[in-house]
C-alpha cells in the first residue's frame, strides 16, 4: 500500500501545505502546479520523501514538467495541472491523454475545485486549492497493492 498526499494551487500559500504534509503519513508528495516552487519547498522540509511535480498555467519560467506519467506503487498515473485539457469544461482530453499513456489514474487541479469520479475506466483526482479560495483542500490517495485506489478529500485549516 502507497499513500501520496496531492496539493495543487498553492500559488505560494505554503503553511497548511506544509502542516498538511507533516501530518498525512504519506509516502510521496505530489504538486499539481500554480506555483511549482512550492514543490521544491517540500523537497527542502521533507528531504526524505519523493516528490513529484508538474507546473501550471500560472508559473511563469516553469521548474517543472506540464505533464508526468509515474507509477504509484502497481498504478501508472499521468499528473498534470488541467489547463491544457480544458478541465474547466470537461475532462473528456485529459482521460484521453491518460489512455494514451496507460494510466488508470489522473491526478490534476486548475478548477479550484476537488473531483473525485471514474471517468473511460480511469479515476479523476483533483485536490481542489490549496492556496486561494474559500474552501482549501488536498488530497490523500491511498493505492493498494491490487491496483485499487481510494481518496480522501481533506479540508485545509
Amino acid at each position: 500500500m502507497l499513500k501520496a498526499a496531492v496539493f495543487s494551487d498553492t500559488h505560494g500559500n505554503n503553511f497548511s501545505m506544509l502542516e498538511a504534509a507533516r501530518s498525512s503519513g504519506a509516502d510521496v508528495f505530489i504538486h499539481l502546479g500554480d506555483h511549482d516552487r512550492d514543490a521544491v519547498l517540500l523537497r527542502e522540509t521533507f528531504p526524505e520523501t519523493r516528490v513529484y511535480s508538474v507546473c501550471g498555467n500560472c508559473d511563469l519560467f516553469p521548474l517543472a514538467p506540464e505533464r508526468l506519467t509515474i507509477r504509484l506503487g502497481p498504478v501508472r498515473a499521468f499528473l498534470t495541472h488541467g489547463h491544457l485539457y480544458n478541465v474547466r469544461w470537461q475532462t473528456d482530453s485529459l482521460v484521453y491523454a491518460a489512455q494514451e499513456q496507460g494510466a488508470s489514474l489522473a491526478l490534476f487541479g486548475h478548477t479550484h475545485r476537488a473531483a473525485y469520479e471514474e471517468l473511460g475506466g480511469v479515476t479523476l483526482i483533483n485536490p481542489g486549492t490549496a492556496g486561494r479560495g474559500r474552501e482549501l483542500s488536498w488530497a490523500l490517495v491511498t493505492v493498494f497493492d491490487n491496483g485499487a485506489v481510494a481518496c480522501e478529500i481533506k479540508a485545509l485549516a
